[in-house]
């Protein structure tokens, strides 16, 4: 999840902010450490949050108000219970910033427990009482590396010597094809997906030496972007969306087009040393309760199948795959021109002068028609429910502006999950309306061309969308503005009587004729495919995927053990990934060795 940061200048206090909240984290340290219950209260506000990805809990959860903080507290063991708290001086220094409209000091430390190092973001607000002590109103610890067991980065790096120093021995070409082959192993983990998801998750694992190989149902890695419709290129700018350990180079354009994404992709693989099937996929698997263990069969384009058994598998599918077809319009069978998903949408040109519909308003459905359009087919869209439209600049952006204010990658990604979710719904009504203000005219112009507007559950806008549903918004690069003045039509799918075989006749009589129907209509959710692929038993013991659990206040089953053992999942957006993969990885290297039940 990630946040937008309003920042207001503030005069320094005579006490500096790195004082105060040193200050704060001794002060709390020495509560701990004593069970100071009464001094644990003076520290936190009574509507505070803390969120903790692993460090102390060794979950990924969120705790709300002064009472269930304290609870969490009583539930430390020694392994788990914090220490040795500090500003740590390679990070962004303590400042004075707005987050959801409240004035904080916000700062990044780092502690330690007996079995992890971990990082944390303090956000200290001032006292309601008459007193000088500042509280906190949140809290981040978040586990960066398991004590032993640290990832295989700089000085911990390989040495090399394994295959440069033996002239007669295999080199490391032939020691990665021999690798990648499993022809006398399987591997620890499997990740199913060859996206952003599942390369962020196969690289985190690699550096902890944990045996990974991700299975991808396409012949190339990168073709989940290649493949799709011609024009498309990432809606939010590029400072946000690298890849762990291999930031995106400078030169690169601010919206990073499709196949410049996925040829990174594949420069990805090869340097980060990650073992890729392409061409396969997952056809079923079962798991052994006793031997903690799955077996799953798997079948290549050229028709061979393996039998693998790992410990683990991780779907890192994106929402399945699986389109989602309107089958609940039974008129839609009567169309007798030609019919694609937008996954199957590749290109307008074939389309020129000629008539399409295309049947969706959110993203792909406004591209498609853009493209349509473009290559000189006549478009009608058909909207069937309210849609948000935000333009791609600047309001598109302002989730991200944390990314924008000089603090380096590692620390916007901590200071991104430092954000609770009640603190993170308040921080999106007010970009959305901050949004619906820059885009008045823009909006002012849909409306009156009939198309149906909304702003999310309680205004909390596009990125909730996402985070709910998927889906459900439009990032604006030209198609609205077409939809304004009436050059591309809209038709809302309640004045439909039915789909005819020329294309829809309208409730009041008027017949739209066209050649191309593009359903818009998204992608089924990762239970669909958990279920194809291992049993609708599997699939009851995930239990719901993506959405919020109010009670954690996470996204449900995301990055965390689920109701199945040995079964995980990733999705998101590539910054989501990038931050999320870590909190997976360490989950899976700590069952590995021992730490963590799985």
């Amino acid at each position: 999840m990630s946040q937008t940061l309003d920042m207001t200048p503030k005069t320094q206090p005579m006490e500096s902010w790195e004082d105060q909240v040193t200050r704060w984290l001794l002060l709390f340290e020495q509560a701990l450490s004593s069970a100071s219950f009464d001094t644990l209260r003076e520290l936190f506000h009574e509507d505070c949050h803390w969120r903790d990805l692993l460090a102390v809990t060794w979950q990924v959860k969120t705790v709300s108000g002064l009472r269930n903080i304290l609870a969490l507290i009583q539930s430390f063991t020694p392994d788990t219970r914090p220490y040795g708290f500090q500003i740590t001086q390679d990070h962004a220094a303590p400042r004075a910033v707005a987050r959801a409209g409240v004035e904080v000091i916000e700062a990044i430390f780092c502690f330690e427990t007996r079995v992890g190092r971990c990082f944390g973001v303090i956000r200290l607000t001032p006292p309601t009482s008459n007193t000088d002590q500042l509280k906190a109103w949140s809290l981040l610890t978040k586990l960066e590396e398991i004590k032993g067991f640290e990832e295989q980065l700089d000085r911990n790096r390989p040495s090399g010597e394994s295959y440069s120093r033996d002239f007669k021995g295999p080199n490391w070409r032939d020691l990665r094809d021999i690798d990648v082959r499993y022809e006398e192993r399987s591997p620890a983990v499997v990740v199913i997906g060859a996206g952003q998801a599942g390369l962020s998750i196969a690289a985190r694992l690699r550096q902890l030496n944990v045996d990974t190989l991700v299975l991808e149902k396409n012949e190339r890695v990168g073709d989940n972007w290649r493949n799709r419709y011609h024009t498309l290129t990432l809606h939010n700018q590029v400072q946000v969306n690298h890849l762990p350990y291999m930031p995106f180079p400078p030169t690169w354009p601010t919206y990073i087009p499709k196949d410049k994404l996925a040829g990174w992709f594949e420069t990805y693989v090869e340097a980060m040393e990650l073992n890729v099937w392409t061409a396969t996929e997952v056809e079923r698997g079962q798991y052994d309760p006793d031997k903690r263990r799955w077996s799953i069969e798997t079948r290549s384009s050229d028709g061979r199948q393996r039998t693998l058994k790992p410990q683990h598998i991780v779907m890192a599918t994106g929402a399945s795959g699986i389109p989602n077809l309107p089958n609940d319009i039974q008129s839609l069978a009567n169309f007798a021109g030609t019919t694609v998903h937008s996954e199957e949408y590749t290109h307008g040109t074939a389309w020129q002068g000629r008539k399409a519909l295309v049947l969706g308003t959110g993203n792909s459905g406004h591209d498609i028609a853009q493209d349509l359009h473009a290559n000189g087919a006549k478009v009608t869209m058909i909207q069937r429910s309210p849609t948000m439209v935000v333009n791609i600049e600047p309001s598109a952006q302002l989730p991200y502006a944390l990314y924008d204010e000089g603090p380096s990658l590692e620390d916007c990604d901590l200071l991104a999950a430092a954000t609770p979710l009640k603190v993170l719904r308040k921080t999106h009504q007010l970009v959305t309306e901050k949004a619906k203000e820059l885009d008045k005219p823009l909006l002012d112009g849909l409306t009156k061309a009939g198309f149906a507007l909304d702003y999310g559950t309680d205004n909390t806008g596009w990125q909730f969308k996402y985070l709910e549903r998927g889906g459900g918004y439009y990032f604006n690069v030209g198609c609205s503005d077409l939809i304004a003045n009436g050059q591309i039509r809209l038709i809302q799918y309640r004045d439909i009587d039915q789909f005819i075989a020329s294309g829809v006749k309208l409730n009041h009589g008027e017949i739209i004729d066209a050649d191309l129907l593009v359903t818009a209509t998204g992608y089924k959710g990762q239970h669909h495919l958990v279920t194809r692929l291992f049993g609708q038993d599997v699939a009851a013991r995930c239990g719901p995927i993506w959405g919020f659990d109010e009670e954690n206040q996470e996204l449900r089953n995301m990055w965390m053990r689920t109701g199945q053992p040995g079964l995980w999942f990733i999705a998101g957006s590539l910054a989501q990934c990038r931050i999320f993969s870590k909190t997976l990885a360490l989950q899976i290297k700590a069952i590995n060795e021992g730490l963590l039940s799985p």
